[in-house]
């Protein structure tokens, strides 16, 4: 086992089957490396937590060899936690024993004899998805997260019909709705850091997949604006629509291919839509004449390492004039996947959001 700081845990046999030095090395870099990409998935742009003089709850589904708890327990406890509990609703006795002496308190409901697996021990044992913790990571964790709505909501569209999740904190100011960029979808994990952080100001936001499974599968259509466009416009009528959503102000937020689409729904609607955020965007795939007659407050937030796009951005401003503004966020690359700058990307948007809505 592999903890985020590379300390490298090992079982009493990792001899007896031949693994060497070498070989304990090359896979401790192997495990790094996904540890590290699953955090930028799960929590983008977010530092770990601070654990230090904290109460600390470590759970599994489960003992079996307690290898793994272990690892984490001393994860956790060269962190300085004010209290450490080893917290899990099966386990077979013998590693219990190993495991508790590591914790300060031990939570355990069963000890069944024989164990022989954890999956034996469940009605249900499916494994959990990366969307799955990706959402459950993206949702508000103040104390008003009960106040929260979710909602999945389903969106017709000319003959197809687009999956979404509706999310409302009490009395939203305005509602934004996001449009995610090429190859992407509502599960987008800086799409929902944003989403959760705008829930937190007191913004509704939808979050809805463009295109269906099948059409996913055509990387023509990723690209296709007209086609982006015409969902999103069918996703704004549908909210316009939606009996909790009536009367709030409405603001797109478009990341990529989506920027796109919805600077041409807000030209095309300018009654309706009250600002646009441009996340990474690419907004000169509008087209001249969408980019032109929009008249909609634009706000466009690129990263300042990701030059190319800048570019794009500056000949898209220049082309909607005064009612666009560009703002660079210092060290950030396309995705935003460096320390902070996500959080900055969310704050200037909440803020024209704020402004606008």
């Amino acid at each position: 086992a592999v903890d985020e700081q590379g300390r490298v845990t090992l079982g009493d046999h990792a001899g007896w089957v031949g693994a060497d030095e070498a070989y304990f090395q090359r896979e401790a870099q192997h495990q790094l490396a996904l540890i590290r990409e699953r955090r930028a998935h799960y929590r983008p742009g977010q530092p770990p937590l601070d654990l230090a003089g904290r109460t600390v709850i470590v759970i599994d589904d489960g003992l079996a060899t307690g290898a793994t708890m272990m690892a984490a327990l001393k994860s956790v406890r060269a962190q300085a936690p004010k209290w450490l509990v080893c917290a899990v609703p099966v386990a077979a006795a013998d590693s219990l024993a190993q495991v508790a002496p590591l914790a300060d308190d031990v939570v355990c409901l069963a000890q069944p004899r024989p164990f022989i697996a954890v999956g034996r021990h469940y009605l249900d044992f499916t494994g959990v998805t990366d969307a799955q913790v990706i959402d459950l990571l993206a949702r508000p964790a103040s104390g008003d997260a009960a106040a929260t709505s979710v909602h999945p909501v389903h969106i017709p569209a000319a003959g197809v019909v687009l999956d979404g999740d509706l999310v409302s904190p009490p009395s939203p100011q305005g509602l934004v709705i996001f449009v995610h960029g090429s190859g992407s979808s509502r599960h987008s994990p800086r799409n929902r850091f944003v989403a959760t952080a705008l829930n937190q100001r007191g913004f509704a936001t939808l979050l809805f997949d463009l295109l269906t499974a099948q059409e996913d599968r055509d990387p023509a259509k990723r690209f296709d604006i007209p086609l982006l466009a015409r969902r999103l416009d069918a996703a704004l009528q549908w909210a316009r629509l939606e009996s909790s959503m009536r009367g709030l102000s409405i603001g797109l937020f478009g990341a990529s291919t989506g920027a796109a689409a919805a600077i041409v729904v807000a030209a095309a609607n300018r009654d309706v839509v009250a600002a646009v955020v441009s996340r990474g965007g690419r907004p000169d795939l509008a087209g001249a004449r969408a980019l032109a007659e929009i008249h909609t407050q634009t706000l466009l937030i690129v990263g300042g390492e990701d030059r190319q796009v800048i570019e794009l951005n500056r000949a898209a401003q220049a082309a909607m004039g005064n009612r666009a503004k560009l703002v660079i966020v210092p060290g950030a690359t396309h995705l935003f996947e460096e320390p902070g700058t996500l959080e900055q990307a969310a704050v200037i948007a909440a803020d024209w959001f704020e402004r606008w809505l």
